[in-house]
């Protein structure tokens, strides 16, 4: 064992302070019963994996719904037990318990027939209850009358129910009237034991397997006799509108006269004991003192795993032997120690920041699960100068503020690692839409971080490396390496996938390699659908571009797009999927006549003086009305558009051509302004739609958007919608069209194709 491994060993003054807390904490456990809940728990999780069959020898006699339908409502007229005690001593039965207390005089007639009956049989044992009053020490007593005491043997039915009603344990018998009472369980099972000495239940004992008859079969004869005969019967109420239900433990709510038949099938097993939690937490104190003192790691790691692993598996075996074990105060102690240990083990390896408790990046690097995910890496590069600033509460409140959001933001328990100066980086499943994952992290931190009363916008940029087969430090530095890019372009995120792009000869031969994936079909558009949220079909669809390389495979839009744009060839690119955009609108028409497509327009796009006539030709080729097509030109551009931009648009809109102002929120757009821009649609950037369900600044931007575009005459189109509530609210909010992964994920043609068929078909049955 290395010595940084075995540094994690308390010092001299944190062992003996461990040792001592995590007993105390056990014995409080104890004492006040704090554990009793998930003590009852584990034991029934205990008993239900050894489960053993009742004995038969005892029979309830359900006083049941169906009996009630024929005889009436209860309370039934005492003959009628009598009739009950008359056919069940007919039969050849041993013993009769009725779990009911006949308190309280009938008639005459009644309570004689019922009498009689009693002091023939000789066999009948009758219910007394003991109730502790709430008001004072008094006890009150549900004592039969005095005719039926003096026919039969008195039981006492009463019993400890825990705050789910349950019954752990049982008397063997009670002090009622000045004398000792045995109780059902006791005396079906023929054991004698002192007042209020109690046994605990075995919950092993299938309540399924006790035997069970209709009281009015009883009755009325239909009973066979080899049911009955040389059996103990006991007579009680089971459904659960007649009340006297209990709980029990790994069952549910049932009729209290099971809970004595268990107790007597617990005792013909033999008599349990009940060891109590002490003996199991003076187990655990031998092992934590291994686990506080011990030099070696090793042995203080596999103290802990014995003693959690031992304590459960003894209390299995010995309850199988009916001695019932308490585990939850040595368990508690054991864990609770086991965590801190734990905790300074992985502090004192370095893998610890220190001011947050978060892991570090030395825990990132040593991170063997993360090896072939994708990594994220998030900046915030003013953090040294807010740092600067603070104190050491002030920083610590900021870091908290931001893994806050970064945490909120994050799916499926991503663990957040830190850096130092306001570095912060995660692992990500590969299947994960990496893109609007970020997109939906950047729009938390538009709000500033607020430490004691003072506002701090937060600069922050992500970084993206997908995987490559390299060291974790080394992967991290490239991520860092695009997070810093993406701040120098002022993007919100950046890829950097050195299995990609490493080489400089595929960055120089990019677009000549793009111009020929053109002409060679490796080019293609995937469909993405529009959802009308008022009659809920797929109307319309955006075309966006894909590039599938044959040796790179894959090669991200933002890539390729960036680049032709940057480097004035986007044309022929554009050209291209508008014509695969009017192509596959014109298949798409056979289905539904009335389905449009909506194209992006690049802002370069915009000074070529022979983009209306291109459009034209291209309509006119697919005979295609014009309002099948929509244009859609980021706000940014439009707001920074000239006089003959804006004629170009209105030439466009003119010949019924959609225009749509892409990312809207993003830009610094004017009322005033969107009068002037030709646009037939304004659409919300999902960073506003994801985020508006948790940001009530989101929500309002949203709405005064959708407000704001109707007042003008134009349809909204939000995009990002990724849950169905989203989708609910948003129509809720007025909004025209969605679209998002919760409606459908870019696809191909012959998919859409499909979508839409199934969808016809629907509408048609």
């Amino acid at each position: 064992m290395n010595r940084a491994i075995d540094s994690a060993r308390p010092g001299r003054g944190k062992a003996p302070k461990l040792f001592g807390w995590t007993v105390v904490l056990g014995l409080l456990f104890g004492l006040l019963g704090l554990g009793q809940p998930l003590e009852d728990v584990a034991r029934t999780l205990r008993n239900n994996l050894h489960p053993t069959d009742a004995s038969g020898d005892i029979v309830v006699v359900a006083l049941d719904r169906q009996s009630v339908e024929k005889i009436g409502a209860m309370p039934w007229p005492r003959s009628t037990y009598a009739r009950l005690i008359e056919q069940a001593n007919a039969r050849g039965a041993e013993e009769i318990y009725f779990d009911l207390v006949f308190a309280g005089r009938s008639t005459p007639a009644e309570d004689a027939a019922l009498e009689r009956a009693l002091a023939e049989a000789g066999n009948v044992v009758i219910a007394a209850n003991r109730q502790s009053a709430r008001d004072d020490e008094d006890n009150l007593l549900l004592l039969p009358d005095e005719q039926f005491s003096e026919a039969a043997r008195l039981g006492s039915i009463n019993a400890y129910f825990n705050f789910q009603t349950a019954v752990w344990d049982l008397a063997f018998a009670h002090e009622i009237g000045g004398r000792k009472v045995p109780t059902f369980a006791a005396s079906l099972a023929e054991v004698d034991g002192a007042a209020d000495k109690t046994f605990p239940l075995d919950y092993s004992i299938r309540y399924d397997s006790i035997p069970v008859i209709s009281s009015i079969d009883l009755i009325e004869g239909r009973v066979p006799e080899a049911a009955v005969r040389g059996k103990k019967l006991i007579v009680g109420i089971t459904p659960m509108q007649l009340g006297d239900q209990v709980f029990i433990p790994g069952i549910g709510r049932r009729g209290g006269v099971f809970v004595q038949v268990i107790g007597a099938e617990t005792l013909l097993r033999g008599i349990p004991t009940d060891l109590g939690w002490l003996p199991g937490l003076g187990i655990a104190v031998l092992l934590l003192g291994v686990a506080c003192f011990h030099p070696k790691a090793r042995y203080r790691f596999g103290a802990l795993v014995i003693g959690v692993s031992a304590l459960p598996a003894l209390a299995f075996v010995l309850e199988t032997r009916q001695h019932v074990f308490d585990i939850v105060p040595g368990l508690t102690a054991l864990l609770v120690a086991g965590g801190v240990l734990i905790y300074r083990f992985f502090k004192a390896r370095g893998f610890v920041n220190t001011l947050t408790d978060l892991p570090n990046l030395a825990a990132l690097r040593a991170d063997k699960e993360g090896k072939s995910k994708p990594l994220i890496a998030a900046k915030v590069h003013n953090y040294a100068e807010i740092a600067s600033t603070l104190n050491a509460a002030g920083e610590k409140r900021l870091v908290e503020q931001i893994v806050a959001r970064l945490a909120l933001g994050r799916q499926n328990g991503f663990r957040l690692y830190q850096g130092d100066e306001g570095i912060f980086a995660w692992f990500v499943d590969g299947d994960i839409a990496i893109s609007h994952h970020l997109e939906a992290l950047h729009a938390l931190f538009r709000t500033p971080v607020r430490i004691n009363q003072q506002p701090y916008d937060i600069a922050i940029s992500f970084g993206v490396e997908m995987g490559s087969g390299r060291s974790a430090a080394s992967r991290l530095g490239s991520a860092l390496v695009a997070a810093d890019e993406a701040e120098n372009e002022a993007i919100k995120w950046k890829y950097h996938d050195p299995a990609r792009l490493a080489s400089t000869p595929w960055k120089l031969s990019l677009l000549s390699q793009l111009d020929e994936a053109i002409e060679k079909g490796e080019v293609w558009i995937a469909l993405q659908p529009k959802q009308d949220l008022r009659t809920k079909r797929i109307v319309a669809a955006e075309a966006l571009a894909r590039w599938t390389h044959p040796e790179k495979g894959p090669i991200s839009p933002i890539e390729f797009i960036a680049a032709a744009e940057s480097n004035n060839r986007i044309s022929k690119l554009t050209h291209f999927v508008l014509d695969e955009a009017c192509k596959a609108v014109t298949h798409l028409r056979r289905t539904d006549h009335d389905f449009a497509i909506a194209v992006n327009l690049s802002a370069r796009m915009l000074t070529d003086h022979h983009l209306v006539g291109s459009v034209l030709s291209m309509l006119d080729r697919h005979d295609l009305p014009a309002a099948a097509l929509t244009l859609e030109l980021t706000e940014t551009a439009a707001l920074a558009g000239s006089g003959a931009d804006i004629e170009l648009l209105s030439q466009l809109r003119a010949i019924g051509i959609n225009i749509s102002i892409d990312d809207y929120g993003t830009g610094l757009s004017t009322l005033e302004y969107l009068k002037k821009v030709p646009a037939s649609e304004i659409k919300i950037d999902q960073s506003f739609v994801r985020s508006m369900r948790e940001n009530r600044s989101d929500l309002i931007m949203v709405q005064s958007t959708i407000a704001l575009a109707h007042s003008l005459g134009r349809k909204v189109v939000a995009e990002g919608v990724e849950d169905r509530q989203v989708l609910e609210q948003l129509a809720m909010l007025d909004c025209d069209l969605a679209q998002g992964f919760a409606i459908g994920r870019p696809m191909t043609l012959e998919e859409m194709q499909h979508r839409l068929e199934r969808k016809s078909t629907r509408r048609v049955a």
